[in-house]
């Protein structure tokens, strides 16, 4: 019996343990969402995630969310800039330059307020450059709900301290699929912080956001 026993133990902890990342990322992010905007502490910035744009160009469902949350939080004082970070692999896909152009164009928010991040492919890239090129070490950061609690962990593991807000104003048509690939993005991010470095585009200093 105590043969047996030994390997099941063992099979057991492994288990638990697979769940462990997942677990430790939900609990310190949802420690650090606020609630709503009534509940969010001013910061310098705030940093908001690309989420797509459609055939024609326009932003995602999602990605207007996030943009209308971030416009919030200027609207009402809560930051002082704003840093738009999204793809752009080629001159007809520019992510970035389409979030700058809604927030001045549909939320009359201050071009002067908003700065474009070109290289943020990945959330990684995003909180890394974050801090490297923009000198951010305090944030609030804008995505959907389920995208929070990894975007946190991500940033802060590369020295910013991070907040989150909301941007889930409607169910979105993928939602199931996207919170499904959240927990595989969680395990790719655990290797890339503490195994093997992605490959991501560095740069120098480009202005000090957070002074």
């Amino acid at each position: 019996m105590t043969k047996y026993r030994v390997p099941q133990f063992l099979t057991i902890l492994l288990i638990l343990l697979s769940f462990l990342p997942l677990i430790l990322v939900w609990i310190n992010g949802r420690s650090s969402i606020y609630i709503s905007l009534d509940s969010v502490e001013s910061t310098s910035v705030a940093i908001v995630f690309g989420a797509g744009l459609t055939a024609k160009g326009a932003p995602s469902d999602a990605l207007m969310d996030r943009l209308t949350v971030a416009s919030q939080l200027y609207e009402r004082g809560l930051v002082n800039a704003l840093l738009v970070s999204g793809d752009n692999p080629t001159e007809d896909y520019n992510e970035p330059e389409v979030m700058k152009n809604t927030l001045i164009d549909a939320f009359a928010v201050p071009k002067e307020l908003i700065f474009v991040d070109y290289a943020g492919r990945r959330t990684y890239d995003t909180c890394r450059r974050a801090h490297e090129l923009w000198g951010i070490e305090d944030a609030i950061l804008v995505t959907q709900g389920y995208h929070l609690p990894r975007a946190i962990w991500i940033c802060e593991s590369f020295g910013i301290q991070s907040a989150g807000i909301s941007a889930t104003l409607q169910p979105y048509v993928k939602q199931i699929p996207f919170k499904i690939r959240e927990v595989g993005a969680i395990y790719k991010s655990f290797i890339d912080l503490y195994l093997f470095e992605p490959d991501y585009i560095a740069g120098e200093s480009i202005q000090d956001l957070d002074p």
